[in-house]
């Protein structure tokens, strides 16, 4: 069978008719990791083919559903050492790619004001930084035509160079407000802390310190956008099976940012020093790097900042033989890294 190459941003259906979120850039051979996102359902609220769809927000959601109605979809992976959504690739029936769906949409005779919106978004960013169109992608509901009249845009941006090129001219669209971009305000910012709290806890102060900085999320022509930045293919150095990965606890830590150049990406990762253990499970000498594979803890911290995190705790062993240890955030509600004074 032909390799499957899925990355964060894209989407799975399988052959049950489940829609799956890709997450990362690294898989089991043979599988793909994914998280559940859409499930047909008489009482959902979006339509696609006749066919009704229920959005599944929460991680405890997900994982509730396909243990309980999917157990083909939850597999123990020898990698992480734990049990992971992920779908087999044999089970696939249909791959959805951001960047397939910019051509689609371009190629369309109608849209929707939603894929208008959406479009319009990928075309000025195209025209600002001279992107290439290959290199940009239209994601979420949109992907997957499950959208509705008020849905957000998610947009994904593929490269090193590319991101940071539109990340440094989206900085200064919103900051000047040029151009239909609008950085999120109090209003909008106490919205976004409603639905994140549920499943990120977190006082309002440090949430507010922390998101009205950010430059991947905000107002496009009245509608809200999320932009995931992205490596592409021939910059992902990591393969399946180079690292092992244990989980050894759970910890909370002070630490000092050393170095944030990959907090824009998702997969996100700050390697930190200085670290000190508040409480739990940890060695702080060994502890070198905080990541998530959430795209809200993008752009949480910046170089020379100074962090409270609590996540779990893995030990990584390298091919080499060199151990270190990482947080890794997302997992629980109780993840969370916020500014230190």
């Amino acid at each position: 069978m032909e390799e499957v190459k899925a990355r964060e941003g894209d989407f799975i259906e399988t052959i049950e008719g489940l829609i799956f979120d890709v997450k990362g850039l690294i898989h089991p051979p043979g599988r793909i990791i994914a998280y559940l996102r859409y499930i047909e359902d008489p009482s959902g609220e979006r339509i696609r083919n006749g066919k009704r769809y229920k959005k599944v927000y929460s991680l405890a959601d997900r994982d509730r559903i396909v243990k309980e109605k999917y157990p083909q979809y939850i597999h123990y992976d020898k990698n992480f050492g734990e049990w992971m959504e992920s779908v087999p690739t044999n089970l696939i029936k249909k791959h959805y790619k951001p960047e397939w769906k910019v051509l689609d949409l371009i190629g369309k005779n109608v849209l929707d004001e939603t894929e208008h919106c959406a479009l319009k978004l990928i075309e000025t960013i195209h025209d600002v930084t001279q992107t290439p169109l290959e290199k940009m992608g239209i994601t979420g509901s949109i992907l997957v035509d499950l959208h509705t009249k008020n849905s957000d845009i998610d947009i994904t941006i593929y490269g090193w160079k590319n991101c940071i090129s539109v990340y440094e001219e989206l900085k200064t669209l919103l900051e000047e407000g040029r151009m239909g971009f609008r950085k999120y305000d109090i209003q909008k910012l106490s919205k976004l802390y409603e639905f994140r709290v549920k499943d990120t806890w977190m006082k309002f102060e440090d949430f507010y310190k922390i998101e009205r900085r950010k430059i991947s999320q905000g107002e496009f022509l009245n509608r809200d956008f999320y932009i995931r930045f992205i490596l592409d293919w021939d910059e992902v150095e990591e393969k399946y099976g180079d690292k092992i990965y244990r989980t050894i606890g759970y910890a909370k830590v002070k630490a000092l940012i050393e170095d944030d150049k990959y907090a824009i990406f998702t997969p996100c990762k700050y390697t930190i020093s200085n670290v000190e253990l508040i409480e739990g499970e940890c060695n702080p000498k060994k502890l070198t790097e905080i990541t998530s594979f959430r795209g809200r803890f993008c752009e949480q911290a910046r170089r020379g900042e100074w962090v409270i995190a609590q996540g779990k705790i893995e030990i990584v062993t390298t091919n080499s033989g060199e151990e270190y240890c990482r947080m890794v955030l997302g997992g629980k509600p109780s993840d969370f890294m916020i500014l230190k004074e």
